[in-house]
This record gives C-alpha cells, structure tokens and sequence, in this order.
C-alpha cells in the first residue's frame, strides 16, 4: 500500500461523473493504495521542509470531507499527482517550484514540474515542427495580419487558456480581426498563437493519451456542435472514441519518447486530421469517456506505472 498525494481543484467544482482526477483517486484506492489530497495553497514550508494539509480521500462520502486535517511531510507520500487545471499563473508557477523539493525528496511526481514549467501547452508544439500546421507566435497585429492574408482561414488562441476558451476562427468574411487582435493581444502586449485551419476538425479534435511515453489505443474525438469549430468538450464538443490510425501512432510515438525523457508521465496531445496542435502536461483529461466506450481503463495504467 503506497500513500499518494493529489493536489486538486476545489472538490465541489469538480464535475464526478466526467472528472478524470477523481477517476484516478477512485482506481488508486482499488489498487489498495492510501490516497490523500490537498489545494495549492495547503503546501507550505517550515525549516526548509515541505509539509502538507491534506485530507484523506473516501470515495463515499467525496466531494465532502471531514473538516480537519492532517498535516503530512511531502515525504512521506511515495507519489504525487498535481492535478490542479490550469491557468498556469503565479501561485500555478510558485506550486511547482514547491514541488521541486519534493521531486528532491524521492517522491515520484506526476508531472515533473520543471518540465510543467517548461512545456508550455500550446509552444511546445514548436518543438515538432514537422508534425504540426502552419503557426506563428507573435504580439503583433500587423504581423498576424500577414499571416491571415497567406493562409485565408485561421484560428486564433492564447497561450495560456484551456478548454476552447477565447479561441477564433477568422476565415474571409471576418470583420471584427482589429478589434479580436486588439482584445487577444492587449494592444500589442501579449503573446497568441495563430494556426491554419485544419479542416478535418469537423470529424474531431482527438485527444490521445501517453502514458509512459507510449498512447493509449484509442483517441477522444471531440466532435465539434453544428456551426462550431470548436470540438472541446467544455465547448458543447461530443466525444467519440475512435482507434488510432497510423498517422495518430506516429506522432504520438515521437511526441511521447520525447516527453517521458522531460518527466512527463501522464499527457495528453491533440492532433487534428494528420496535425498535433497542441501537447496537455498539466491536467489531461477524457480518460473518463475513453473507459466508458472502450472498457479499457487509462486510469488503471497509470496507476499502474507507480509501481
């Protein structure tokens, strides 16, 4: 029996019946492990150690909780799961620094949080140039601009957002480009990603899991709503599991040997058409309906690769 530690959202906002942070505290405790949690900002030091408040974790009676605490060094835990959901802000960023310690500690943390830092979600992709469409990163309109005359038919999104939050399409009938840019881009302050559009995202946005550097056997297709170009589940998406093709198996095999090399354990990439667009470190999801339609459980090899 190992104890584990995952560093959640607040239990009541999360949603159980889809939530892939409490299907992973569920098989822990299957595996006849002791599962703890906390929030962020139960970490703390005192005399140059990392203590917790956690709380125990019973699957009966979660998303309540008893009231008190107990209060544990991050030693003693054998793993450690940060599943809190981005945005990676700066108490985001200061819990990762924290985790470094307990990665010094001997505590198998999922993910490595220098890498966390490191693999932005969205950037990263620039790291496969060959497997990923058309993209520039830039602050400046007029750049952007340029690039939407190349192309004709774009997507814009924000370095830091999940979810489908704030993300455009602009394709030739667009109007309001000026006034998007000057929102996204904070008149020329902050960084956005732009993307040619993949028109296969009308048959899904697949989201693969890699666990251990290898994917799971079936991708999420998240099927976007009727005039949506959206396909993220939060964004009204339906998610369909589908077996890998072998383009899916390529790049997640490249994509993954990379990534379990930084300490990424547990990710989650999405690829569109024969395209990766974007790599999730921090908080994957869709292992929930990956289970309910394959009856193969990601949740179980994860767990798994603890031992």
């Amino acid at each position: 029996m190992l104890p584990i530690l995952f560093i959640i959202d607040p239990p009541q906002s999360l949603h159980l019946k889809k939530d892939s942070t409490f299907a992973l505290m569920k098989e822990a405790v299957k595996q006849n492990h002791e599962v703890y949690f906390c929030l962020q900002h139960d970490l703390y030091i005192d005399a140059n150690q990392l203590f917790c408040r956690t709380h125990h974790f019973d699957v009966n009676i979660f998303p309540n909780h008893a009231k008190t605490y107990e209060t544990h060094p991050v030693s003693f835990f054998n793993a450690l799961f940060m599943r809190k959901d981005p945005p990676v802000d700066q108490a985001y960023l200061h819990t990762t620094f924290l985790l470094d310690i307990a990665k010094k500690s001997n505590v198998k943390v999922f993910n490595n949080p220098s890498s966390i830092r490191s693999w932005n979600e969205k950037i990263s992709i620039l790291q496969f140039g060959d497997l990923i469409p058309k993209t520039l990163v830039t602050a400046n309109s007029e750049i952007v601009k340029q690039f939407f005359k190349d192309h004709g038919d774009i997507i814009l999104k924000p370095l830091d957002g999940m979810g489908g939050k704030n993300i455009f399409r602009v394709s030739e009938f667009e109007k309001n480009l000026n006034v998007i840019l000057e929102i996204m881009t904070n008149h020329g302050h902050q960084m956005i990603m732009a993307q040619q559009y993949i028109p296969e995202i009308k048959l899904g946005d697949k989201r693969i899991v890699i666990i251990e550097g290898k994917p799971f056997p079936y991708a999420l297709a998240r099927i976007p709503m009727e005039g949506e170009t959206r396909g993220n589940l939060a964004s009204g998406g339906q998610g369909v599991a589908q077996a890998l093709s072998k383009r899916d198996e390529e790049i997640a095999m490249i994509v993954g040997k990379k990534l379990l090399s930084e300490g990424l354990h547990f990710v989650g990439i999405d690829v569109i058409g024969d395209f990766l667009t974007e790599i999730n470190v921090t908080s994957p999801t869709g292992i929930v309906e990956l289970f309910e339609q394959t009856k193969q459980n990601p949740a179980e090899l994860i767990i798994n690769a603890l031992h």
